[in-house]
């Protein structure tokens, strides 16, 4: 493995709180000339918020070292010919989908794309029934789900994600989402082809046995799970981790 691929709430951070080791556990990669990359469903902010995040760590990140769900869902519509798009994601992410048509937030009609991500407390049953009338007016209109982590460690404990706001929508209208974050092999792919490498030469660590790692296996990464986050016991044996590790702070001694 030459590469890796970092998810980044529940492996470098909760939350707000910096997990032990994960400052010294980057900067060796980086002393080591390592090709890296932060592989995130984070849709609550854009990456110029993510990159500061890191900074107050004390880990040293720019823009483009981050992949979001954001990005790649405005690239896809970018390349499908644009069209009105619906977003339902916090405003902090709102700049992430600059150079798009976006509709107002009062309207329940005419949207050719409707971008689930995670609203967190903005979601009531208002929001979620315009979403779900703004694809039931338009038979053409596509579902855009950022990402399908079912769930995320907040400060307070478990906190619901964007999975289970997608599921609702794909059972009340029978649509397919196109998914842009993880699980997708699309996005897994895209963040191998920006390292340069091929994906077996690439290792994903993350927190989440089903989306980080069984969705990195199925792209053809390898994947490490990390006991931090939202990882509870016996998670290991849900999928088939290539590794197992305690903590981000354990993969120096893995990668020797």
């Amino acid at each position: 493995m030459t590469a890796l691929l970092f998810d980044m709430d529940g492996v470098v951070y909760n939350s707000e709180t910096l997990i032990p080791g994960a400052p010294e556990t980057l900067a060796w990669v980086r002393e080591h000339g390592i090709p890296h990359m932060f592989v995130t469903n984070t849709t609550s902010r854009g990456r110029g918020v993510l990159v500061e995040k890191l900074a107050k760590f004390g880990i040293p990140a720019t823009e483009n070292d981050i992949l979001t769900p954001c990005v790649a869902a405005r690239e896809f519509i970018a390349s499908q010919g644009g069209g009105p798009v619906a977003l339902f994601v916090p405003p902090k992410s709102h700049g992430e989908f600059a150079g798009l048509e976006l509709l107002p937030e009062d309207r329940e009609t005419g949207a050719r794309w409707v971008v689930v991500g995670d609203l967190g407390e903005g979601w009531s049953f208002g929001t979620l029934n315009r979403a779900f009338r703004l694809l039931q007016s338009a038979p053409e209109a596509q579902l855009i789900a950022l990402g399908l982590t079912r769930f995320w460690q907040g400060q307070d404990g478990l906190r619901l994600d964007t999975a289970p706001y997608v599921a609702a929508l794909e059972c009340a209208t029978q649509r397919k989402p196109i998914v842009m974050g993880k699980p997708a092999e699309a996005f897994f792919h895209a963040a191998v082809k920006r390292l340069g490498v091929t994906p077996d030469q690439v290792l994903m660590i993350g927190d989440d046995v089903r989306v980080d790692v069984g969705g990195a296996q199925r792209a053809g990464v390898k994947g490490a799970l990390v006991k931090t986050g939202k990882y509870r016991a016996g998670d290991e044996h849900v999928g088939q981790p290539d590794f197992v590790i305690d903590s981000i702070n354990g993969l120096r001694d893995l990668l020797v």
